[in-house]
């Protein structure tokens, strides 16, 4: 791992992120959409809905959100739409569209580390290009505690290999 001055594999300090970009409305059957990258990590979301009836065991009287992870290989992370859901359902406004499903489809493209954040970025960008009322703008990071005790802001797939913790904000 590098120190807060040195420089890493990529050329970055532990404090700096990777290159960041943002592109919506990129799929056209979707009612939103998004495109975020993070240094290799990319991720593409969709937004369909809101769509009348909510899924069992939800609350009718508010609007559902249903997550649904599609990894480029490999198992579905569960966690991961888990966690997804509940971020989303805390930023959105859920009684504009009561007794409706709002269902946001994660495709990750590229997975070089930071992919959770990554997907919650996707999103919400995707969320805002659907026009899904929300109370607040959600964005996230990772960073990670490396062997030597210093935090790396943003680590790749590699730097998350070898750390000690990683948080995601």
């Amino acid at each position: 791992m590098k120190s807060t001055e040195e420089k890493g594999e990529d050329g970055r300090s532990a404090t700096q992120l990777r290159p960041l970009s943002c592109t919506r409305s990129v799929l056209n059957r979707a009612h939103g959409s998004a495109s975020f990258s993070q240094g290799e990590t990319k991720i593409l979301a969709a937004v369909y809905g809101p769509k009348a009836g909510t899924k069992k065991n939800e609350n009718p009287e508010k609007a559902c959100i249903e997550v649904i992870w599609k990894p480029k290989s490999g198992q579905i992370e569960k966690e991961y739409e888990m966690i997804l859901k509940r971020t989303l359902q805390n930023i959105c406004i859920l009684n504009v569209h009561p007794n409706t499903t709002t269902t946001i489809i994660i495709q990750v493209v590229n997975d070089d580390g930071s992919l959770l954040p990554c997907a919650i970025n996707a999103a919400c960008s995707a969320l805002v290009d659907a026009g899904i009322p929300l109370k607040y703008l959600a964005v996230a990071i990772s960073f990670c505690l490396a062997e030597d005790e210093y935090c790396v802001l943003d680590p790749n797939k590699l730097e998350e290999q070898s750390m000690k913790a990683l948080v995601y904000l």
